[in-house]
């Protein structure tokens, strides 16, 4: 299961592939919200860097991209296509914020749940942070790996909780550049739970 997850974002990351050298092999990229023109290259790109793709929202598309699939919460057309001819090792992810969302991705036997928000987030300044202990307890009842979004940058790093199976972001990897590398992330999140 990728340790570091990078999401786009129309607004904030619309272009992930400057960063994508930076990227430990075996990271996830989540694509949402990209215009369906350059994910073939985004495709290419994660290929050849060892890096797993998945498309968000739209399980044809990832059908067609031989990548894995993200399920927002409002759901995916094409999920049972893919759930019918998913590839090995593609992965499935859904969004979650609460209970009904952990029971959904139950249901569909997904790989990773995105549970969310961990902290206080710029892309949604509305939503109320479930702090790092009720993300744990939701963490644990959650039966998948959980992985951390919302809030997450270097500062707050050490606060995730230790049952995350791994942390994902936006706004983050925009600041590789000025900060913390993706290699570093992955040190402080082995020292802080013990994991290498």
């Amino acid at each position: 299961m990728p340790r570091l997850w990078l999401l786009t974002d129309p607004l904030r990351l619309p272009d992930p592939m400057p960063i994508l050298p930076r990227l430990p092999r075996g990271a996830a990229v989540l694509a949402r919200g990209m215009p369906e023109a350059a994910l073939p290259p985004l495709a290419v790109a994660c290929r050849r860097r060892g890096l797993r793709l998945l498309v968000g929202g739209d399980g044809r598309l990832a059908l067609r991209l031989a990548a894995g699939l993200h399920v927002p919460e409002r759901g995916a057309p094409g999920l049972l296509a893919f759930l019918r001819a998913r590839r090995p090792g593609a992965l499935l992810s859904a969004a979650c914020h609460g209970l009904r969302g952990l029971a959904r991705g139950r249901r569909l036997r997904c790989d990773a749940l995105l549970l969310s928000p961990l902290f206080p987030t710029d892309s949604h300044p509305e939503a109320r942070p479930l702090g790092p202990h009720g993300w744990a307890w939701l963490a644990r009842g959650a039966g998948r790996a959980c992985i951390a979004l919302g809030g997450i940058r270097p500062a707050t790093l050490g606060r995730v909780p230790p049952i995350a199976t791994g942390v994902a972001a936006i706004g983050w990897w925009r600041g590789l550049e000025a900060g913390l590398a993706a290699e570093d992330a992955l040190c402080q999140m082995a020292d802080r739970d013990g994991r290498a």
